[in-house]
């Protein structure tokens, strides 16, 4: 059974790292209304990014698509856009600009962009929301979010490295702000 349960996990855990390199160039569009054509996604969208970011040129979208929910009725939320870059310098080009803007604007279109994770590491980089809302609130702490999920805290030159919300908790309780 101990033999088994190990298989498993070690499965699952390759299984994640799979679908997380599969995700690699993905980006996430959140915001952009349903009725945005969708009929030739992957040009309208690759046009969009270059008009938002100001690229050279437009980047070369493989496909693009909206998340398998069901089509929200008006006034929801609008289903995210997951597109698939075919460069991923295009994709981390994109990430960077986006993370400087953080909301997008063209006209009356408002969106915002974020990297495609998977469900697993999605949940996990949420845990350290609330730890990251208490370090902005601290002048002179330098702070981060290092891929999958862990936190880099810089406090007086020292650099720390937390993989739970519960130790960069303890952490921050500890400086006695």
């Amino acid at each position: 059974m101990e033999h088994l349960s190990t298989k498993l996990i070690r499965l699952d855990n390759k299984c994640e790292d799979l679908e997380a390199r599969s995700r690699r160039n993905n980006i996430r569009l959140v915001g952009i209304p349903e009725d945005f054509s969708t009929s030739s996604a992957a040009t309208d969208i690759s046009s969009l990014l270059k008009e938002a970011f100001k690229l050279e040129k437009e980047p070369l979208v493989d496909r693009a698509h909206r998340t398998p929910q069901p089509k929200p009725k008006p006034g929801e939320r609008p289903r995210p856009i997951i597109t698939r870059l075919h460069y991923h310098t295009d994709c981390v080009d994109i990430l960077r600009r986006a993370r400087a803007q953080q909301r997008i604007k063209i006209g009356e279109l408002s969106f915002s962009v974020f990297p495609d994770h998977t469900p697993k590491t999605a949940r996990a980089r949420a845990a350290f929301n609330d730890v990251r809302r208490r370090l902005r609130e601290i002048p002179g702490i330098r702070y981060g979010l290092l891929y999958p999920a862990r936190l880099r805290v810089t406090h007086n030159g020292a650099e720390r490295v937390f993989n739970s919300a519960e130790e960069a908790s303890a952490f921050i309780r500890s400086l006695n702000v």
